[in-house]
């Protein structure tokens, strides 16, 4: 009966290490979101949006070399304009290595879209050497980074606020930027608790930061998404107001190089104009 037992705690074992393997691992899912704009003109071609977060490039599951990967994969989907919300680097005391700032940025460089990259740096930007990373940011024209600022980008008016996690946020800095800009109005940002202070005017925000739990239940939900407002804006879409604001899942991993009942993500974003 006791070897019974044990062999049936060991095939659970087995089975559950099986699936924190794949939830880590797997290639990141795409998920797909269609919005319209009324700051498009009718008729124009619709907008794709690739947006990634919190890549966490470190050992054991997020080396450069997966990175390089999933750049070929975010390539393939053709977007128009590429968005990172922050957390380019994980300095976890579980990481087996850390990267230096050009093993992590430079796969970024190899990233293709028609009006570029844009980056909004994360808090575990800042905690690493946010510096040292825009330094070999600088040295890719395809990246921008906007932090408390903003830039036009085709039909695109986008601003980036810097992480508001680490308090280094400026949204009135922000959105002032914005306002000379013309067309669909996106903000990136690192963490979604700016939210309920994005403008009605703002299209849509994008964001990252809690990983949608990281380490989820089963039914849904997670003990832990780091953001104040509990699950509200922790995982994927919210409407509020004729807002929108998309919380990916993000890549790669914080605290524990694991992942349980999350996945990896790629959310890809149209902008539609208004019908006729």
């Amino acid at each position: 009966m006791l070897r019974k037992l044990i062999y049936a705690v060991l095939i659970i074992a087995a089975i559950f290490a099986a699936k924190i393997w794949y939830d880590t691992m797997r290639d990141p899912v795409v998920q797909r979101l269609s919005l319209t704009s009324d700051a498009l003109p009718t008729r124009s071609s619709p907008v794709t949006i690739a947006l990634l977060a919190d890549i966490h490039v470190a050992g054991p599951d997020m080396p450069p070399s997966r990175l390089e990967r999933i750049v070929e994969q975010v390539n393939a989907l053709e977007p128009d304009l590429i968005a990172i919300a922050g957390d380019l680097v994980s300095e976890k005391r579980t990481a087996t290595h850390i990267y230096t700032p050009e093993e992590i940025v430079s796969p970024l460089g190899k990233l293709e879209a028609r009006l570029g990259v844009v980056i909004a740096p994360g808090n575990h930007d800042h905690w690493y050497d946010w510096p040292a990373l825009s330094e070999q940011i600088a040295k890719h024209p395809n990246l921008t980074v906007l932090a408390n600022n903003a830039a036009q980008f085709g039909p695109l008016a986008v601003g980036g606020a810097d992480d508001a996690f680490t308090g280094r946020d400026d949204l009135e800095a922000t959105f002032a930027a914005m306002a000379p800009l013309t067309g669909a109005r996106v903000v990136v940002t690192h963490s979604p608790d700016i939210f309920p202070q994005v403008p009605v005017d703002v299209d849509l925000t994008l964001a990252g930061h809690t990983h949608c739990g990281q380490i989820a239940y089963p039914w849904g939900g997670a003990p832990a998404t780091m953001s104040d407002y509990g699950d509200l804006y922790a995982c994927g879409v919210f409407e509020q107001h004729g807002k929108t604001l998309v919380t990916s899942g993000g890549l790669g991993t914080s605290l524990l190089p694991i992942r349980l009942f999350t996945q990896p993500e790629v959310w890809l974003i149209e902008i539609r104009p208004p019908q006729q």
